[in-house]
């Protein structure tokens, strides 16, 4: 009987398994049958792209994806409204919320609607003091926290306000509602562009200005507990005006999981520093741990030269290389970022937009004025060594996968496979879709992920 016991137990756990590849959601009854130490982890799908850039050292790297093939459209879904953040994968689902303030989760095969939840009211551009995008809802990336199975976003609503919503990756269910007082007390002004990432029991959430720099915002970070409920942590770049935390990727997680991130200009432009223009290191507490701005960070200030434009690539051997709208690239070394002037090496490479993908010692940038550059850093030694650029159209933010750097061309809609030796072209495909700008682009399996401005396309071939 014992032996027929366990060997029904496998079978339930084997129909479990097969249930989860096919659907992304296990079977509720075979879940119950497994042993508890498989039970927790199986309540929830598992998910191969979570969060921006794959992990939170947004490295962007997916592991299982084939190598580059012919490269076609497999399906376009219209939804009500544009998506800027990345695409989550997440077991047989593609995730995705849009600036009509609704997250949507689509079949990850056809592109069929599984579920959606519309969350509120977005704000109107002609309501908003400056800004570039109409309406304006969820723009940053949401996460997944397979723990508790829930999907985070942040929406601005009706009246500036911005609310973290956690909702059931199994029918869209709101679990969790949480209104963010903005931080800097100006939420009129902020936008929450930047992506969001989960430690310590909490979800970051970072805010900058909206496009044209308008009114008295400064750059913050939330800190918000899981549950929704208990206190908040927060942090304000001490300057008296703008220092957006603003680049796409979101604040980046070191291997202790505290949080480095890109402010942009500040209001100094002589004087004393205002911690404006910098890569600012964070404890989980959002107290600042240390910082590295450039020598030229007053006159940077004065011509919106500043970092905030990409977060921070931590690479190997504790290098970080920071890159902005300057056209430099800086490199500090992890744990000890040199404060003011204190790069360890710097070269010009090219204006950065977006996010890096990262493998080793090799950062793959995103540059709007030379199309993708290869970068080689090496904190020990301190050199930065440009390897190649990509063609001049591939400049949105890269992903790596299947032997292949992927790379959008958000002017003319199209997805690169370029070859990550020499920045040769493998594969492109014609997506006969507009990309919002800073795209990016998320990959599993045989399939490319990318939103657009009326909903989300996939690529098969890969």
């Amino acid at each position: 009987m014992r032996s027929l016991a366990r060997t029904v137990t496998r079978q339930v756990a084997l129909t479990a398994a097969v249930t989860m590849t096919l659907t992304g959601v296990p079977a509720s009854g075979a879940v119950a049958a497994m042993p508890a130490s498989a039970r927790a982890a199986a309540v929830f799908p598992a998910s191969s792209w979570p969060t921006y850039g794959q992990n939170f050292a947004r490295t962007a790297i997916a592991a299982g994806v084939a190598p580059p093939g012919n490269l076609a459209v497999a399906w376009r879904s219209r939804l009500d409204g544009a998506v800027y953040g990345q695409p989550l994968l997440i077991g047989g689902l593609v995730v995705v919320a849009t600036e009509n303030d609704t997250i949507y989760a689509l079949q990850s095969a056809t592109g069929r609607i599984a579920w959606h939840t519309h969350v509120g009211t977005p704000v109107a551009l002609r309501n908003l003091p400056c800004g570039n995008i109409d309406p304006l809802g969820i723009t940053g990336t949401p996460v997944y926290d397979q723990a508790n199975g829930l999907i985070y976003a942040v929406a601005e609503t009706t009246g500036f306000r911005h609310t973290l919503f956690g909702v059931s990756i199994t029918n869209g269910a709101i679990k969790v509602r949480r209104y963010i007082p903005a931080p800097d007390g100006h939420e009129k002004y902020d936008q929450q562009r930047a992506a969001l990432t989960i430690a310590n029991g909490r979800v970051y959430v970072a805010f900058g200005g909206l496009f044209g720099d308008c009114g008295p915002y400064r750059g913050s970070v939330a800190g918000v507990p899981l549950s929704g409920s208990g206190p908040l942590a927060s942090y304000i770049v001490p300057t008296a005006k703008a220092g957006g935390i603003w680049a796409t990727g979101g604040p980046v997680q070191g291997p202790d999981r505290t949080l480095y991130l890109t402010t942009g200009n500040g209001a100094a432009t002589s004087g004393r520093y205002d911690y404006s223009d910098s890569l600012t290191h964070l404890g989980l507490n959002l107290k600042r741990i240390s910082y590295f701005t450039p020598a030229t960070w007053a006159n940077d200030n004065a011509r919106d030269l500043d970092l905030g434009s990409t977060p921070p690539a931590l690479a190997a051997n504790s290098s970080i290389l920071i890159m902005g709208k300057r056209g430099v690239g800086y490199l500090v070394r992890r744990g000890a970022l040199g404060y003011i002037g204190g790069d360890l090496a710097q070269a010009s490479i090219c204006r950065a937009f977006g996010t890096a993908a990262v493998s080793g010692g090799t950062i793959y940038e995103p540059c709007t004025d030379r199309g993708l550059a290869a970068v080689a850093v090496n904190a020990s030694t301190r050199r930065i060594h440009v390897l190649w650029y990509g063609p001049p159209a591939a400049h949105g933010s890269p992903a790596i996968g299947g032997g292949a750097i992927w790379v959008p061309d958000s002017q003319n809609g199209a997805l690169f496979a370029i070859n990550p030796g020499n920045g040769h072209v493998l594969r492109q495909v014609t997506l006969n879709a507009t990309l919002p700008r800073f795209s990016s682009v998320s990959l599993a399996g045989s399939r490319a992920y990318m939103g657009t401005l009326t909903g989300v396309v996939a690529v098969t071939g890969a």
